[in-house]
């Protein structure tokens, strides 16, 4: 692997498996990931495409925003994180249960 496939490699953190992301890809295709929050969406659909070789349609990004929590008598904050929202080519799909 080269310096510039191990980066896009680290792009991506996590799939997200949920209600909302279920009902994505059953529907239109589209699949959920945690990624960086440096990432760009030229970047994200790079490590898509290389990590599950598929096509990638177009992708969506949103910052999530951290909530406030209280532990005790102080406050405390969760780290914001990013999402995005990978559309992929008819024909194409990513198996996340054996990935």
């Amino acid at each position: 692997m080269s310096n510039q496939q191990i980066k896009l490699a680290s792009i991506l953190c996590a799939p997200i498996i949920s209600e909302k992301s279920s009902n994505a890809a059953d529907h239109s295709n589209q699949f959920v990931f945690k990624v960086q929050k440096s990432a760009t969406k030229l970047q994200i659909k790079n490590a898509v495409e290389l990590m599950f070789a598929v096509k990638v349609e177009s992708v969506r990004v949103l910052n999530v925003k951290g909530k406030i929590k209280r532990f005790g008598r102080t406050l405390g904050k969760r780290s914001d994180w990013k999402k995005a929202y990978v559309k992929l080519q008819s024909g194409h799909n990513i198996e996340l249960a054996t990935a």
